[in-house]
């Protein structure tokens, strides 16, 4: 297999000017990238660091499922960053945001942190990939956080169940690779978690509409007294609205699990 390219330095020459002090790091092979940038975080090493895995044995996605990688198959990596918005609500919803509009045009984010392709329709195909966001500190204004992403860019081995059907993206672009995508998701999460300090979810609420894969659709809940309802958007701190016939319901992105119907 050829080793792939990484543009370190010059993501290093387009980044550091925003984030004074950040490194750019490649390895062969790691647990977690989200793991690594925290145990950093954790020994006060508060510096920022965009970290990329060729391959991960123990990546993580939502609710401690497993996110595995495979050289230049897959894309993940993490960033690492203090950060003091004046409130944190939403996101994860515009980190989704600034990916699906960096990547393609037909990119949906789903509630609450996945990226999501839509066919000829506008339905829901297949999940491209996801978001893990965690953080280290008190509760309070300023905390170090560490945004995870993984993207499939080619189609995995084995596709798994079909009612949990996978997408990549050379499905999208032929021409896709993990290096070239690397430029313009670290870009494009950089500027926005830097809009996000600055004015929160307010300003990638509408946006988001636009790409909300859920939105007016019929959906299935891992909550026991909502085990379906129709989704209507989300609020401004982006917890996810959903209607049945007792009226309207607010789910913050801890609670429960959503899909598409």
């Amino acid at each position: 297999m050829t080793p792939l390219a990484w543009p370190a330095e010059d993501l290093w020459e387009r980044l550091e000017p925003q984030l004074p002090g950040l490194s750019v790091e490649v390895l062969a092979e790691v647990d977690s990238t989200n793991t690594r940038l925290l145990e950093r975080a954790r020994q006060g090493d508060a510096t920022p660091c965009l970290l990329v895995a060729e391959r991960q044995n123990a990546g993580r996605g939502r609710q401690g499922r497993p996110w595995q990688s495979a050289p230049g198959a897959s894309l993940t990596f993490s960033l690492g960053l203090p950060m003091a918005p004046q409130r944190w609500g939403g996101l994860s919803l515009a980190v989704g945001v600034a990916l699906a509009e960096a990547l393609h045009p037909q990119l949906r984010i789903k509630w609450p942190n996945d990226l999501w392709t839509v066919d000829a329709h506008g339905a829901p195909a297949g999940k491209l990939g996801g978001i893990l966001i965690e953080t280290q500190g008190h509760a309070g204004p300023s905390r170090h956080v560490v945004v995870g992403v993984g993207l499939n860019i080619e189609a995995p081995p084995a596709l798994p169940d079909p009612r949990n059907p996978v997408a990549w993206l050379r499905q999208l672009d032929d021409a896709a690779t993990a290096p070239a995508t690397l430029t313009l998701a670290a870009t494009a999460l950089v500027g926005a978690l830097k809009l996000f300090e600055l004015r929160g979810f307010a300003a990638f609420a509408r946006r988001f509409e636009a790409r909300d894969l859920l939105r007016n659709r019929a959906v299935v809940t891992t909550r026991p007294d909502l085990p379906e309802a129709r989704a209507q958007g989300v609020d401004e701190d982006g917890a996810l609205l959903l209607r049945d016939s007792r009226g309207q319901h607010r789910l913050d992105s801890g609670e429960v699990s959503v899909r598409p119907c």
